[in-house]
């Protein structure tokens, strides 16, 4: 069981990133998938999340119209544009999976397979 998250750097206020994150099959074909953020001094907060089968998605209001949550669950990814990043974008971001329902709440309690993590750091 493994989520491997991709793609982070360091990006101008106003630019875009896209994270990636590789899943291991046995969780990806039945997981509901999500992206959270810890920034320095601060708990970690939910981002976005997608139903197994991508018909569904629920945003945090801090980035909805900017961030976008897909998934291609023939190549067990999930991703995540980042567009329009602000400096309080900050933070690490994690992948996260929860099994056995379609959950895309914003409790990271329901997830129980983490990433390890990607820096995103946006500057002014």
């Amino acid at each position: 069981v493994q989520l491997v998250e991709s793609g982070g750097g360091l990006v101008q206020a106003g630019g875009s990133l896209r994270l990636s994150c590789a899943a291991s099959g046995r969780i990806f074909s039945s997981s509901a998938m999500g992206w959270f953020r810890q920034a320095p001094g601060k708990e970690r907060e939910f981002v976005a999340a997608i139903r197994w089968s991508g018909s569904r998605t629920h945003y945090a209001d801090s980035v909805k119209g900017r961030f976008t949550i897909s998934r291609d669950n023939a190549k067990n990814t999930v991703a995540l544009q980042m567009n329009s990043l602000k400096p309080e974008d900050t933070a690490v971001y994690y992948c996260a999976a929860h099994l056995g329902s379609d959950y895309i709440g914003p409790l990271s309690s329901e997830y129980g397979y983490w990433g390890q993590g990607t820096q995103v750091t946006v500057s002014s």
